[in-house]
């Protein structure tokens, strides 16, 4: 008589791999991508604009840390330009951010994460 209903193979689509041996590479591949996450977030990010008339620093949590403006941009008659090099310095040291984060999390690769 055959076997009916179960598993084919044992544990179907665990590769032979059980199920306490699974949940135990889970809980270690959280604790690593906890420790990415706090390592990431203890990092700060730079980057410069108007060649290097503006700086940014921003935390790995994206919080704004420190901006720096040299003395020489800033003209009352031209405030938009002193804007628009900000602005355009703190996109870039958040996508540095961005950035850094999917090349941390890329190493885990769990399909529908990012």
């Amino acid at each position: 008589m055959s076997k009916r209903g179960g598993f084919p193979g044992g544990m179907g689509g665990f590769g032979g791999m059980n199920i306490n041996q699974l949940m135990k590479e889970a809980k270690k591949m959280q604790a690593d991508l906890e420790k990415s996450q706090e390592e990431l977030q203890a990092k700060e990010f730079e980057a410069t604009a108007g060649g290097g008339a503006i700086s940014v620093k921003v935390s790995g949590s994206k919080e704004i840390k420190e901006i720096k403006i040299s003395k020489d941009v800033v003209d009352p008659d031209d405030v938009e330009m002193l804007q628009d090099l900000i602005i355009t310095c703190v996109n870039e040291a958040l996508r540095k951010v961005d950035s850094a984060q999917a090349a941390s999390m890329g190493k885990y690769n769990i399909p529908g994460m990012l």
